[in-house]
């Protein structure tokens, strides 16, 4: 009891742990600070923590969480790194919802690095999740992408097809941040086919959504477009008006990708209006943000591996004090629960020998009533197994007799046979008839079936079964066949089985000779010994 009561504190204990470490992280999430490094330093933090309390679905968030951070700020290689990662726990933690977001996060990563396929194999696969779940949201956002894909291969009718079906599913669930990326992804279909007031409708209608919900990535990438619509129209001032606008919040933002991308646009309005100077500023200045996006994504990978290295050595100490603390504390908490279980140990071990004294008296009695029990029984099967061969021996003797009961009897109508086979030569004539009938009665008698029954039924007490299971070897044998059998196997020899049948010696060997062929014995083997064997 009392170990179940201190199981049941310790798990609330580390229930509430659990609750503090994922308000702390929606509370990360919600106050997000523009600066990378110290957003993923709290990130660190909160992951270091996570994996040292084994909350795993924390720690694929913190790792998602990371990923998207790297994402933002160009740095894809190790934004992927993170994903990939979090794809791993969510797939060993079996957390179906938070899978599918992270695959969809690859799938548009990969689609910003131009790897289509891909993209589409893991938009695919968060797909399948979010049909399963029945989550409206998710098959909106994926399909979205999808659609986004197809532009992207000039595929327009199945752009505009999956991007309807995504507004379409989005409208029963209506979430907004969906909603501004499908309308971001019509407008850019309608811009590559030069339907440009179209294009500038949906551009707009995005625009908006995405800055009621704070969205200011997507803010950047819907007024850049926005500018190129104008620059494509002619519309040179207005063109840089909003390009300028993006270039503005990317540089609040830090997007260092984005800040290069406006500026190329920057520079083909200005070239169109004929003011080289300007046209040269940005184009260089864009030359050199990307140039700046990668010299210095190495030097920023080794300031994030400094920050990180740094994080987790102080964590480390900081960890290992609370580890000590948390160790003293559980060893006096210990302490106390040792005592009182050997109180209540003492008291249990004293309850229970009374009990097992008792229990191992009542056992002894048992076993001895069990013992003379089984002595019992093995008398009385010794007594049957005496008895079995009592009868055996009796029935065993009972065949011998009768058999050699049969042979006398036989052999005392041979030789009467004979004596009056010689009268009938010798007589005369009016006393054949008589003599003839006489050796008719006694050849009836060499064959008479009620003896034969008898001897068969005195063989087969002895023999189980074994004329039954003869058959098996020939469905020819007939009952002269099965006599002969029978006699072979009680190993008597020529003359007695001769006399038994009332046939000649020479009449046995064509019987055995015979009975060898319906038994299928090849050449060489021997009868009498395959009949034993039986």
């Amino acid at each position: 009891m009392i170990k179940y009561i201190s199981f049941c504190l310790m798990f609330f204990l580390f229930s509430l742990n659990v609750i503090a470490q994922d308000e702390e992280f929606k509370t990360f999430l919600d106050h997000n600070s523009k600066k990378p490094i110290e957003s993923l330093i709290e990130l660190k933090k909160i992951y270091a923590q996570s994996v040292e309390d084994g909350n795993v679905l924390l720690e694929g968030q913190c790792l998602q969480q990371m990923g998207k951070l790297c994402y933002h700020q160009g740095h894809f290689r190790q934004s992927l790194e993170f994903f990939l990662k979090a794809d791993k726990v969510f797939n060993n933690a079996n957390k179906p919802l938070s899978l599918a977001a992270n695959l969809s996060d690859i799938g548009v990563l990969y689609y910003y690095i131009k790897q289509p396929e891909k993209a589409m194999k893991n938009y695919l696969l968060a797909l399948k999740v979010y049909k399963n779940l029945n989550n409206l949201s998710g098959q909106a956002t994926i399909f979205g992408q999808i659609g986004q894909l197809y532009e992207k291969r000039q595929q327009y009718d199945s752009a505009f097809y999956y991007q309807k079906l995504a507004l379409k599913i989005n409208n029963q669930k209506n979430d907004k941040n969906v909603e501004a990326k499908i309308y971001e992804n019509l407008g850019s279909i309608y811009e590559d086919l030069e339907k440009y007031d179209l294009a500038t409708e949906s551009f707009k209608k995005s625009l908006s959504l995405y800055q009621k919900q704070h969205n200011e990535l997507g803010s950047i990438e819907v007024i850049n477009n926005l500018g190129d619509i104008l620059r494509k129209t002619g519309k040179y001032n207005a063109s840089i008006t909003q390009t300028k606008a993006a270039m503005t919040l990317a540089g609040r933002m830090g997007n260092i990708y984005q800040l290069a991308s406006c500026c190329r646009d920057l520079g083909k309005a200005y070239e169109l209006l004929n003011k080289m100077d300007s046209a040269y500023h940005y184009v260089t200045l864009g030359y050199k943000y990307t140039i700046d996006l990668y010299s210095e994504d190495g030097a920023r990978q080794v300031a994030f591996l400094q920050v990180l290295y740094d994080i987790n050595k102080k964590s480390d100490e900081i960890n290992k004090l609370q580890s000590d603390k948390k160790i003293n504390r559980i060893i006096a908490f210990s302490g106390i629960l040792v005592i009182i279980l050997l109180i209540v140990l003492g008291f249990s071990i004293f309850s229970r020998q009374r009990f097992k004294l008792r229990d191992q008296q009542l056992l002894a009695k048992q076993k001895d009533i069990e013992h003379d029990l089984t002595s019992l029984e093995l008398k009385n099967l010794q007594l049957e197994e005496h008895n079995l061969k009592q009868q055996l021996e009796v029935k065993s003797r009972e065949l011998s007799t009768h058999t050699l009961n049969l042979i006398k009897h036989n052999q005392f109508l041979e030789n009467l046979r004979w004596t009056l086979q010689a009268m009938v030569k010798d007589d005369k004539r009016d006393q054949k008839k008589q003599m003839n009938q006489i050796l008719t009665d006694i050849n009836q008698r060499f064959n008479n079936e009620r003896n034969w029954k008898e001897f068969t039924a005195a063989f087969e007490q002895v023999h189980h079964q074994f004329l039954e299971n003869l058959k098996k070897f020939s469905n020819e044998l007939t009952s002269a066949d099965m006599r002969l059998i029978a006699m072979l196997k009680m190993n008597l020899d020529s003359s007695d089985i001769s006399t038994l049948l009332g046939i000649s010696t020479d009449s046995l060997r064509v019987s055995r000779y015979r009975l060898r062929k319906k038994l299928n014995l090849a050449q060489g083997d021997n009868l009498s010994a395959f009949i034993q064997r039986l």
